[in-house]
């Protein structure tokens, strides 16, 4: 992505379409429809989307009433705590399965941080759960077409979908009884929304999408979780992990009939010589990206696998040995992995993804410094990855510890070292991002959260999804969203902020008075999820 268009006239461009964009915060008008009749021409390519979503108070949750989860039989909690944000998160400590659905807002901002317009996605095509700080990553296609995202087909408002079964996968181990589709979200350049269901991720939820144009046809790449319940597993949990290969659907929402997920991709740390761990989540992905016809995913949550940055191998040649590098012959899979239903609860899926050479291999479970989630080519031998930190909220002397002591959180910059055949860290950009310095957001609560004995007011903890762009001086500008730690009930609903920083594409050390900066503030109730261009845009 290079220059895009100025100010000016993109003011005239607007203008020209009858499209006024909205105050910061603000809604702009759109039907149920599949394609909002105001939307049209409102994207404009070199422009920045950004997802999120508004908590919306929940009158029908009640201390001391309320059943959760919803529906259960066995293991049932009272909630601690009315629908009212942020104490409605506090939830969490008695279900730890404990979401709302909430619908998603997609703002268009320029690359500084001004706001445009507000496109409120209709909350019947698609909404998100608030609090699950892995969804709702925004991916461009190659072709520019559509940026993609992933959510729920359902209504805003419910509890504990997101670690729902879905209605053509059920575990009747799940504590969460209920069934939801997921729903990859294609948005056009006009506003359109293309909706597929699906019935991949039962039990925990998808967190990522991209689509490409192979060979004619359009086909849907997706990251995510399985499984809520006991081992082992239903098949078709193991089946609807990780790596999916989805084909995209142009019918309404009445005539989709989602059947067996399709894995495309898979990794057992077995290929590492480590002994199994439980099947399925070793393939707990949550990064997702596309550079030269090769997928790029990565972990970095969950006591299984390894949290690492890995890539989709289908020459079969790649990675003997569980690491490597894409082969110069590699093309996107236009099909699903063969499998053995007679041996699935044993074995798990063939696996046929490797971790990127260079990369951490140690298991997560001896690990705790390696938390990936966006992943960025800024060219075939530079790429950035951001590390949201541990997560981890011991408090001290006015500071989240553990945040302010990390030396591998926020941005890593890795360079690819032909002579060793292999990617090395170059440096980890942390400056400006204040990681474990508590920050007060207007509105939100000061003092303690009883029910953790710790300060409400989040910090920095790292980076989550990213996106860049390159520089016609020589350097990248990466946008980011960022993780927090707090004392509250869940840190995903914690408010975050957008920021960005510019980096010289070749350097081998932070330039002097290189600092993230903010782009998009924290607001209470509000949620930041994933980054991209918006449709339109050349990705160069």
């Amino acid at each position: 992505m290079r220059a895009r268009t100025g100010i000016a006239m993109l003011a005239a461009a607007l203008c020209a379409a009858g499209v006024v964009a909205t105050a910061a915060g603000g809604a702009s008008a759109t039907s149920a429809g599949p394609a909002p009749a105001t939307a049209h021409e409102r994207l404009f390519p070199g422009e920045l989307l950004v997802s999120g979503s508004d908590y919306v108070t929940d009158p029908n949750l009640v201390a001391g009433q309320t059943v959760l989860p919803p529906g259960c039989v066995t293991g049932c909690a009272t909630a601690v705590a009315n629908g009212t944000y942020p104490q409605v998160f506090n939830n969490d400590t008695v279900d730890g399965s404990f979401g709302v659905t909430a619908p998603i807002f997609l703002d268009q901002i320029t690359p500084s941080g001004h706001l445009i317009s507000r496109f409120d996605v209709p909350p019947s095509q698609v909404v998100t759960s608030f609090s699950s700080k892995s969804e709702l990553a925004l991916n461009l296609s190659p072709n520019g077409r559509y940026v993609s995202f992933m959510g729920y087909a359902t209504a805003p408002g419910l509890l504990d979908v997101s670690n729902s079964n879905t209605p053509g996968v059920v575990d009747p181990t799940n504590p969460v009884p209920g069934a939801y589709y997921r729903a990859v979200a294609q948005l056009t350049r006009t506003g359109h929304i293309l909706r597929t269901e699906t019935n991949a991720y039962s039990g925990n939820n998808g967190r990522a999408a991209i689509v490409a144009d192979v060979h004619g046809h359009e086909l849907i790449y997706t990251a995510g979780n399985a499984g809520n319940g006991a081992s082992p597993q239903p098949n078709g949990v193991i089946l609807g992990a990780g790596a999916q290969l989805i084909t995209p659907s142009h019918q309404p929402e009445s005539e989709q009939t989602p059947g067996t997920p399709t894995p495309v991709g898979s990794f057992n740390i077995t290929q590492l010589g480590d002994k199994p761990d439980k099947i399925g989540k070793d393939d707990n992905f949550r990064g997702l990206t596309l550079y030269r016809d090769v997928l790029y995913y990565d972990k970095g949550s969950g006591g299984n696998g390894v949290d690492t940055v890995y890539f989709l191998d289908t020459t079969g040649k790649a990675c003997p040995n569980g690491v490597g590098l894409p082969a110069p012959d590699a093309q996107l899979p236009t099909s699903g992995l063969s499998y053995d239903l007679a041996t699935l609860q044993q074995t798990g899926l063939p696996s046929n993804m490797c971790i990127l050479k260079g990369f951490p291999t140690a298991l997560a479970k001896n690990t705790t410094n390696s938390f990936p989630f966006g992943i960025w080519f800024a060219d075939a031998s530079t790429m950035y990855v951001a590390d949201e930190g541990s997560g981890v909220n011991t408090y001290a002397n006015g500071s989240y510890t553990a945040a302010a002591a990390s030396s591998t959180a926020g941005l890593q910059k890795w360079v690819f070292d032909s002579v060793a055949g292999s990617w090395k860290l170059a440096y980890t950009l942390q400056a400006g991002l204040g990681l474990g310095a508590p920050y007060t957001v207007p509105g939100y609560p000061t003092g303690l959260n009883p029910m953790s004995g710790l300060p409400w007011a989040p910090a920095t903890d790292g980076l989550r999804n990213i996106t860049g762009r390159v520089n016609e001086d020589g350097t990248v500008t990466i946008w980011a969203v960022t993780s927090t730690v707090s004392g509250s009930g869940d840190q995903g609903a914690d408010p975050n902020e957008l920021v960005s920083v510019t980096d010289q594409i070749d350097g081998t050390s932070p330039a002097a008075g290189e600092l993230f900066q903010p782009v998009r503030v924290p607001v209470s109730g509000r949620v930041l999820r994933g980054v991209s261009f918006t449709p339109g845009t050349d990705r160069g």
